[in-house]
């Protein structure tokens, strides 16, 4: 018999009296008879707020995403809220996706509120995530939920909570209501609904974002080229059949092919292994499609429609997934080229992007003389950014992770605009008579080819946490002198906010939030960072690299060389 370590039995006991209801206490006994292991994973920690807010597997459990530790959630969200609003009527909107309990989750997490003389309005059936966004403003409420855990497997689900101005909860209120939500005991969640106080809402808000998104993301393309671009589209089971098709319909893109095998939202999702746009598995069938319709462009989007796999046609007529670096980079140079034609740009203007994406974004904005503001990974930095400078534009930003956001009408990723953003510059270039790929290869000729990978390693459980803990600790405690046989010119280590030029040992501030994240630059102009998930149980590696491009016929070849040079920094870093 496995031994419970005595923290661990004493939450578990806890959760055997009357505060929770007969059919939890029976499952956890259930759970402690046939199951230790199971119930060791479930009860070690509480769930943690990450990068994407709170994700975790649905079960029973301090551990896991349920009926108490959501409750407890909002119980604690909804205690801040009458503090800090103590003299208004305190409003909240709240969205769902596709996944498995999302619905049931969502009318919980009203009731709660309610139960605090909070008004609810809530979304009658899924919708994507910048929908939320955008609602919240909107009405004018005082907060956001969202339950979505994005692209994580079916078994997860989760809770994002977004702030008045549209975006995800950033310092110093996350802390603050993560102490009052840890503050609480369970006994203290108001259950009860008010039902006078739950409005629902639907098509009148979906018209509203949908013709802001035909506005943020149409720029003078032709009724033609429009017409001419033929889209290849899917869901991926998830919410942005609810917005997408309808966007691109009012835009005026009238020839759009639809996967239909996965246009029913499905929290199984069946035909793929990952509803992950960033793996190229689950853009598998909408390439199928578009090689038998000829299509153009191709575009898959995760369950709650917050970001968004690009498939362009090469060189060579062939089909490639475009990474979230390239996706960033002809979605901001496209959006910068029409504020410098329409003479709107006067160094009052910004972009946005993250630690760990590519370094051409500043390059990029540096050529058009708009500031490029970088933050610590997730979009909730962007939309802080946005809050933090009121006087200045925000023309547009993204990270390496397929999310974009044009402009700020939405303050978070957003694949609804960046789809029509993505057919717009398709469509314009195809006009040109050339394909996006052509069009982001001219960039490269212009800025410098930059070129990144990701390496991402699992490790699951309370022993797969330990190790990639001990991972950065390694890191930390023996930096890298020299990586495939470049020296380390830079390290960036912010959780300590320490920079160190190792040429001259000066050390300076890093002025962004600590985050445990590590990077390395090194003599060659390479980028290496190294940092644990916020939201999934993985250690990731970016990789950038970049090299002169004098012309389109040397692509090829320095791509491979660029290849080659990550292949060789990985080896010598032994991943």
């Amino acid at each position: 018999m496995i031994h419970i370590k005595p923290e661990i039995l004493e939450r578990v006991n806890s959760w055997l009296t009357p505060t929770f209801d007969d059919n939890s206490q029976k499952e956890i006994k259930q759970m402690i008879a046939s199951n230790p292991k199971e119930l060791e994973e479930s009860f070690y920690k509480d769930l943690e707020f990450g990068t994407g807010g709170m994700r975790g597997i649905m079960g029973l459990g301090t551990n896991r995403i349920n009926k108490y530790t959501l409750g407890k959630n909002t119980q604690g969200l909804s205690n801040y809220l009458k503090q800090s609003f103590p003299n208004e009527d305190i409003k909240v909107a709240i969205a769902y996706d596709c996944r498995h309990n999302s619905k049931t989750f969502g009318k919980l997490v009203a009731d709660v509120f309610s139960a605090n003389g909070i008004k609810v309005f809530l979304f009658e059936d899924l919708r994507p995530t910048p929908e939320l966004s955008f609602a919240l403003k909107h009405l004018n409420c005082h907060c956001g939920i969202v339950l979505t855990a994005s692209h994580n497997p079916p078994e997860y689900n989760g809770y994002k909570v977004y702030w008045q101005d549209g975006g995800q909860l950033v310092p110093p209120q996350d802390a603050a209501v993560i102490a009052e939500i840890n503050r609480l005991d369970y006994s203290e969640i108001k259950f009860e609904t008010n039902s006078d106080l739950i409005q629902y809402i639907g098509k009148d808000v979906d018209d509203v974002f949908i013709d802001a998104s035909v506005k943020n993301g149409s720029f003078d393309t032709s009724k033609e080229a429009k017409e001419n671009l033929n889209i290849v589209f899917t869901s991926l089971h998830g919410t942005s059949i609810t917005a997408i098709p309808e966007t691109l319909k009012r835009a005026g893109y009238t020839n759009v092919n639809i996967v239909e095998e996965q246009r029913v939202p499905n929290g199984d999702f069946p035909t793929v292994v990952s509803p992950n746009p960033e793996e190229p598995e689950a853009l598998k069938m909408v390439m199928e499609l578009a090689e038998k319709v000829d299509g153009d462009i191709v575009i898959g989007t995760d369950p709650d429609c917050d970001r968004l796999g690009v498939v362009v046609r090469n060189l060579e007529n062939e089909l490639v997934i475009l990474n979230g670096n390239q996706t960033m980079i002809l979605m901001t140079n496209f959006l910068l080229k029409q504020w410098k034609n329409l003479g709107k740009i006067n160094e009052n203007q910004f972009v946005g992007s993250t630690i760990v994406s590519t370094p051409m974004m500043s390059v990029l904005a540096n050529a058009y003389d708009v500031e490029c503001k970088i933050g610590l990974t997730g979009f909730k930095w962007i939309a802080k950014m946005i809050k933090d400078f009121p006087t200045m534009d925000f023309i547009g930003g993204g990270e390496e992770s397929f999310g974009f956001m044009v402009g700020d009408f939405v303050r978070d990723k957003d694949a609804v605009t960046s789809t029509l953003l993505a057919c717009e510059i398709a469509a314009q270039s195809k006009a040109e008579g050339k394909t996006m790929y052509q069009s982001l290869i001219d960039l490269y000729v212009e800025h410098g080819f930059f070129k990144e990978r990701l390496i991402s390693l699992t490790k699951k459980g309370i022993e797969g946490a330990q190790e990639i803990k001990q991972m950065m600790v390694d890191a930390r405690n023996n930096p890298l002198k020299e990586i495939n046989g470049e020296k380390v010119v830079l390290i960036e280590d912010y959780q300590l906010s320490i920079s160190k030029n190792l040429q001259s040992n000066e050390e300076t501030t890093i002025d962004i939030p600590k985050s445990n994240v590590l990077i390395y630059y090194t003599e060659d102009g390479s980028k290496i960072a190294l940092r644990p998930s916020g939201t999934e149980p993985k250690i990731k590696f970016y990789i950038s690299v970049n090299a002169d491009l004098d012309n389109t016929a040397d692509f090829e070849k320095t791509e491979q060389l660029l290849d080659e040079r990550i292949d060789a920094i990985l080896a010598d870093m032994k991943l």
